[in-house]
């Protein structure tokens, strides 16, 4: 019948035609099932890298944020530092004025009082004359001046001796008089001039003191601009660490989702001072510096203590990979995570440890559950230290909770 082997050769050869696309879909199924094991196992990872991306690229936005408004109030102080410049250059023209005026008060008071002094020496030195010849009118008195006029012999000695003595006594007379008016007119005008001098010495002081807030100010603007071009160049060297770590990212996302593997990307935790999520939600028992006032604790804190109800989770703040999770002395069981750049966190008083050392952990991991502090309330104890020195984690955590 058609269709059957003639021979044992041709049977064999018809087996195999028959096995072989059995054999080839039993190799897809398994390939097809291989890979979806690898993508599964990879998803979570895939997750977890587009987290962070995200995470990075909301960072970077802030950052960028904060330049350009760094760049604002950059701008801004220019233009009081311009107007400050103007107000400086101002005021010390006038002190320049004032300077000028006080030099030519100061010269013409000079001279008013040698003029005085001059005058006064003149008077000394004519006083014995007018003493000597106002005497000599008391003297004489009316008798004695009529003993001069009526001792003439004649009308016209008579005439000649009365107008001598009028011309006498209204020579006497307006001699003292215009001396008297003279020195009293240079009185007046140096007093005139003392009362400008220190007119114009208060307005050299106003000038000054003016000058001196100019100064300051113009000093204290400067100052402020250079910080914020350093933070602006901080900000913007920090945005670029930043971007690099996204682009990495954002290439392990591509991978993996080709199944390809991946080395893990570190996230710098610098970028992130003053935004990290805080560990636990809480008030700050003890503050960065302080003592807890407990009975034999008199050392100042290198971290801070947030109270939490016992057993509250304790979460990484930046990704890290854990260095230490064992019991320590006066913390209770502590966990140090390992930031990278020599940057590393601290959770102790823990009640629980989940993670072990050598563990790579993410933002938001859980770390630990709640414990209590040494004969105190639950807490936790955290603490950041870069290159091997304890700061204030308030400085790096964000301000709102």
């Amino acid at each position: 019948m058609t269709g059957l082997p003639t021979s044992p050769g041709d049977a064999t050869a018809r087996s195999v035609t028959t096995s072989l696309p059995v054999a080839v879909s039993l190799w897809l199924v398994l390939a097809v099932l291989a890979t979806s094991v690898v993508l599964t196992a990879q998803d979570p990872e895939r997750a977890r890298t587009e987290a962070q991306a995200r995470r990075v690229d909301d960072r970077i936005r802030a950052l960028q944020s904060e330049a350009d408004r760094l760049a604002g109030e950059a701008r801004t102080l220019l233009g009081e530092l311009r107007a400050l410049e103007v107000e400086q250059q101002l005021q010390t023209e006038r002190v320049s004025e004032a300077q000028a005026a006080l030099e030519r008060g100061r010269a013409a008071v000079d001279e008013a009082t040698a003029r005085l002094d001059g005058l006064e020496r003149q008077r000394l030195a004519q006083l014995p004359d007018l003493e000597a010849q106002l005497v000599d009118i008391y003297k004489r008195g009316r008798t004695g001046y009529a003993k001069l006029l009526f001792g003439t012999t004649s009308a016209r000695e008579f005439g000649r001796a009365l107008r001598a003595v009028a011309a006498l006594m209204h020579i006497n007379e307006g001699r003292v008089a215009e001396h008297r008016r003279t020195l009293d007119e240079l009185r007046r005008q140096r007093a005139a001039l003392e009362e400008e001098l220190r007119a114009i010495e208060s307005r050299d002081a106003e000038a000054r003191r003016v000058r001196a807030a100019a100064d300051r100010a113009l000093a204290a603007r400067a100052r402020l601009l250079a910080q914020l071009d350093s933070r602006r160049d901080l900000t913007a060297q920090l945005a670029g660490e930043l971007q690099l770590a996204h682009d990495r990212l954002q290439q392990q996302v591509t991978a993996l989702s080709a199944g390809r593997p991946v080395e893990p990307v570190a996230v710098p935790v610098a970028p992130f001072r003053g935004a990290l999520e805080w560990p636990v939600s809480g008030q700050v028992l003890v503050p960065f510096g302080s003592t807890s006032g407990r009975p034999g604790d008199s050392a100042g804190r290198n971290g801070i203590e947030i109270a939490a109800p016992a057993g509250t989770p304790v979460h990484a703040v930046h990704p890290g990979t854990i260095s230490y999770a064992e019991p320590f002395g006066g913390f209770g069981n502590l966990v140090i995570v390992d930031h990278g750049a020599n940057t590393y966190t601290v959770y102790g008083y823990l009640d629980t440890i989940t993670m072990a050392s050598g563990t790579p952990v993410d933002a938001g991991a859980e770390l630990g559950r709640v414990g209590s502090a040494p004969a105190g309330p639950p807490a936790l104890y955290f603490e950041v230290r870069v290159d091997g020195r304890s700061v204030d984690p308030i400085q790096w955590l964000r301000p709102s909770r």
